[in-house]
């Protein structure tokens, strides 16, 4: 400690402060991404919701949409994939791809995967909870 002069002292003070300050500003940033990717999930469910229950009363598919609902899902996969909320991320990405490809997986592993709207939006909204914690 003998060696270091005030200024070195004051200089290295001024940058732990700034290095704390910027990891107190990513992990704010952090949260807010993972915010408006969680309910970017709820409004992917509710808009695919809002389609299926167009298709049921007109029974007509509309191949448009169906692209939009793949790539929708497969980039909230994406997000959710580079924020660490793998378990959400895992589900949107098997809803992209069966909104692509509707016989790619089998009945009994979209069962297993609980890839249904309600346990998407439900699990987004439990984690938006905790978020705002």
């Amino acid at each position: 400690m003998d060696n270091i002069s005030p200024t070195l002292l004051w200089e290295i003070f001024k940058h732990v402060r700034s290095w704390l300050a910027n990891l107190n500003r990513a992990g704010w940033q952090r949260k807010q991404q993972s915010k408006q990717a969680l309910q970017n999930v709820i409004l992917a469910a509710r808009e695919t919701a809002v389609y299926l229950r167009q298709f049921k009363d007109t029974g007509k598919p509309d191949h448009r949409t169906e692209r939009h609902l793949a790539t929708l899902w497969t980039k909230l996969g994406f997000e959710l994939e580079e924020l660490g909320l793998d378990k959400l991320a895992k589900r949107c990405h098997i809803s992209g791809r069966h909104w692509a490809d509707p016989e790619f997986y089998d009945a009994d592993f979209l069962q297993q995967a609980d890839i249904s709207l309600q346990s998407m939006e439900k699990l987004a909204g439990q984690i938006l909870l905790k978020l705002k914690k």
